[in-house]
C-alpha cells in the first residue's frame, strides 16, 4: 500500500515539475524543474523494482545530461524566452486530441496484424532485466555500434569545443 501511494505522489511531483518546466521563462530554472522531474521518473523505477535503470536514469540523464544542458544554456549566455502573448487553447487540445487519435490508431492496426509483442512473465522479466544480461547484451552482441556510438558523442563533443572556442581578433 505505501508503495502505491508513493507511486502515485512521484508521478503528481514528475507531472508538476514537467508543467513547471514548460511554463519557466528562465532556461535555468526550467532545466532545474527538468532535473526534478527526471530524480521522480527514477523513484518511479524504483517503486517498480527496477533499480538499475533508477541508478542510470540518475546517473546519465539527471547527472551527466543535464550538467550538459546547463553548459550550453550558460555557455549561450541565453536571457529569458521571448513572451508568449496568447496561447491558443484550440491548438493544444487539437494536438492531445489527434495524438490521442493517433495511437488508438496505431493500436488497431498493430493488433490486426498480430504484431503486438506478447505479454512476458515477471520471473522472465527479472531474469532479463538484470545488469549481467544487459552487459553481455551491450557488450557481446551490441558491441560494434556501442563503438560508433561513443566515436560519435567524441566527435561531437570535439566539434562543440571548437566551436564554442572564441577566435583572437
Amino acid at each position: 500500500m505505501a508503495a502505491q501511494i508513493l507511486f502515485f505522489v512521484l508521478a503528481t511531483v514528475a507531472i508538476a515539475g514537467a508543467l513547471g518546466m514548460l511554463v519557466s521563462r528562465n532556461p535555468v530554472n526550467s532545466a532545474l524543474w527538468l532535473i526534478l522531474n527526471l530524480f521522480c521518473v527514477a523513484g518511479l523505477y524504483l517503486t517498480l523494482n527496477a533499480t538499475f535503470i533508477a541508478v542510470i536514469q540518475v546517473l546519465v540523464y539527471a547527472g551527466a545530461i543535464m550538467v550538459l544542458f546547463l553548459f550550453v544554456i550558460m555557455l549561450l549566455n541565453l536571457a529569458a524566452l521571448p513572451d508568449v502573448r496568447r496561447f491558443e487553447w484550440r491548438k493544444g487540445v487539437a494536438y492531445v486530441l489527434s495524438m490521442g487519435l493517433l495511437s488508438m490508431l496505431s493500436f488497431v492496426v498493430a493488433s490486426s496484424l498480430g504484431v503486438l509483442p506478447e505479454p512476458q512473465s515477471l520471473q522472465a522479466a527479472a531474469d532479463s532485466g538484470t545488469a549481467n544480461t544487459l552487459a553481455k547484451s551491450l557488450f557481446v552482441e551490441f558491441a560494434l555500434p556501442f563503438e560508433m556510438i561513443g566515436i560519435l558523442l567524441l566527435a561531437a563533443t570535439i566539434g562543440a569545443v571548437m566551436l564554442s572556442k572564441r577566435k583572437p581578433v
